[in-house]
């Protein structure tokens, strides 16, 4: 039997995501997993009520996202749990120079995305792998990796079954055998060994710095405020407007509840997290208002680009959509949290016998919610090289194999970051020059519908570039 290891502490729903992708390919099933993570939560087998205050840490998901989750049987388990569709989207600029807004209709779509809970999601995942595995406690590891010993072609060249007389034949070939695999010496003094290791360990992958994996990347001169709040009616939109310091994100959690993802300096972040709840829910209803700029209006140039681009294609939903204020917050119902933001990119994805999937490989700007995606899409893409490797009988932790799922993913997230990070820099500078630039970019999403459901299109998950076509 092969053997496939993953090592994880932090990023769960990347490994587990992983795990049930091979579990689900007939040509992977008979894979052996082991999973070293110490968190006590890997024995839960509840869903999680739906009664309650959502948690301030969410993810949003998208429709491709969904199919995954749909293909390995998980996404029924977040139907039992909260979760929030959204169909329509509005962006736009402090400066009331332009706004745009998205409706999945534009693409002939239900919707564009759903937001979960992370613990959700995490849950979802263990509940189906709960389901697919009768005795789940027999391949997790409850414990951290403490080193990783790679095999060398001396050390292998040098084991000589024949030539050892101390050893027996069956404790020799076993000893060659082992010579050829990872060793993982793991903190409760065990060792395992294994064709492929895996890191899914988050940005500050262990796996990663013991491998020696060198990163590109650096910290942005920003902080995220996350938390739940609440309205006095549902909201079914997803919000962000671009402040001077960052944008602000309302997004909808489910009931009359909505999380807040709200980027600023990390001096900012820190006042807006020691503010009492009545202060900070001021802040953010003037954050979505009329703070710092007015409301985009309507104007001559709107009604020019409407014109001009009537006729390319057919119209899309949202181009005739007036600028809508969000609703107000009421109240602030769960913990603030405060943290950096930074980009990270690894400089190789795998080595011989080992892959990055995830936050280990590479981390971006939270503007978009597209990481959690990015990291889906790359423990979908590993499991189907790794299938189509057994299909021919290669080794699961050959080089030449593991670089064919470096080359497809390292070439989508790339994209995206430098997509990401564009739009970081683009939208931190206040400059009457650039703000009409951004105020022109607005109104081509809106008015330009070939452009706009590209744009759609890419962030529910078709990896098109987002051009005019």
């Amino acid at each position: 039997m092969c053997s496939t290891l993953l090592s994880s502490v932090e990023a769960w729903w990347d490994w587990l995501l992983l795990v049930h992708c091979v579990a689900n390919m007939p040509l992977t099933k008979h894979l052996r997993v082991g999973i070293i993570d110490s968190n006590p939560a890997l024995k839960s087998r509840n869903h999680l009520t739906k009664n309650g205050i959502p948690d301030s840490r969410v993810s949003t998901v998208t429709p491709a996202t969904i199919s995954f989750f749909k293909d390995i049987g998980a996404w029924e388990h977040v139907q039992q749990q909260r979760h929030a569709f959204f169909g329509k989207m509005q962006v736009w600029d402090y400066t009331g120079l332009g706004y745009t807004r998205y409706n999945a209709r534009d693409v002939g779509k239900e919707y564009l995305g759903c937001v979960v809970e992370n613990k959700v999601l995490c849950n979802s995942l263990l509940l189906r792998l709960q389901e697919e595995l009768d005795d789940i406690e027999s391949v997790v590891y409850p414990t951290r990796l403490v080193s990783l010993t790679f095999p060398s072609k001396s050390r292998q060249a040098g084991m000589n079954p024949a030539s050892s007389g101390q050893l027996s034949l069956g404790h020799a070939t076993e000893e060659l055998h082992r010579s050829n695999l990872v060793k993982l010496d793991l903190s409760d003094g065990r060792s395992l060994y294994s064709k492929l290791v895996i890191g899914a360990d988050g940005s500050k992958s262990n796996v990663r710095q013991i491998a020696g994996i060198k990163t590109t990347g650096w910290n942005y001169p920003q902080s995220a405020i996350i938390c739940t709040v609440e309205h006095a009616v549902e909201n079914d939109c997803a919000w962000q407007r671009f402040l001077p310091s960052g944008p602000i994100a309302l997004l909808p959690v489910g009931n009359n509840f909505s999380n807040i993802v709200w980027t600023m300096s990390p001096e900012e972040s820190l006042c807006h997290k020691s503010m009492s709840p009545e202060e900070f829910v001021k802040s953010v209803n003037h954050a979505l208002d009329f703070g710092y700029g007015p409301h985009p209006s309507s104007s001559a140039l709107d009604h020019y680009m409407e014109q001009l681009f009537s006729g390319i294609g057919n119209t899309a939903a949202s181009t005739k959509e007036c600028f809508e204020v969000p609703p107000k917050a009421t109240g602030v119902v769960s913990e603030r949290m405060a943290f950096p933001l930074s980009l990270m990119h690894s400089h190789d994805y795998v080595s011989k016998r080992l892959a990055l999937v995830g936050d280990a490989a590479h981390t971006v700007h939270p503007l978009a919610g597209q990481g959690v995606n990015l990291g889906f899409g790359d423990a979908a893409a590993l499991a189907k090289v790794i299938a189509e490797g057994v299909s021919v009988g290669s080794d699961v932790g050959d080089l030449t194999l593991l670089q064919r799922y470096e080359k497809d993913r390292k070439a989508a997230n790339v994209a995206m970051t430098a997509v990401l990070d564009g739009f970081q820099k683009l939208y931190s500078v206040d400059f009457g020059p650039l703000n009409v630039v951004r105020a022109a970019a607005f109104h081509g999403a809106q008015y330009i519908s070939p452009l706009k459901r590209n744009i759609i299109s890419y962030a529910m998950g078709d990896m098109k570039l987002p051009i005019f076509s």
